[in-house]
């Protein structure tokens, strides 16, 4: 075992070596961290809880925080998209065609227009936006 300042170090049959650590100083702040991050995690599922209830219909509504990295409808594996809140957000089975039309489940939607949003300012559907080099 060699030292150094940060600590002793433990060198392995393999060659490698790890670092010991001196626990006894974190350990008095570990439990205020670990609840600190408890509350934190709380107080983001209750506002994830209210998200899902009632989704945003604009980009530009949803979080920016650290909400934006939860999961809509929780963890993966729980539920179904139709048996969740993500069924909120519309029909699983809904898709766009290149040629505009829009079918839910195969058959062809009456009102293609329904089911289309406002293209995200400066995306690839934007008309306004500016073309990229090599677009024609």
């Amino acid at each position: 075992m060699a030292d150094d300042e940060r600590g002793p170090i433990d060198e392995q049959e393999d060659g490698s070596s790890t670092r010991q650590s001196d626990d006894s100083d974190d350990e008095k702040g570990s439990g205020d961290a670990k609840a600190q991050a408890e509350e934190k995690n709380k107080k983001l599922d209750a506002r994830m809880k209210e998200l899902e209830e009632n989704p945003p219909e604009k980009l530009e509504d949803w979080p920016t925080d650290d909400l934006k990295m939860r999961t809509f409808g929780g963890r993966e594996g729980t539920h179904g998209y139709e048996e969740g809140p993500e069924a909120k957000l519309g029909p699983s089975d809904l898709r766009y065609h290149e040629d505009g039309k829009v079918t839910i489940g195969g058959e062809e939607v009456d009102d293609p227009d329904k089911y289309k949003t406002d293209p995200i300012p400066g995306g690839p559907t934007d008309p306004d936006a500016p073309s990229l080099s090599g677009e024609d």
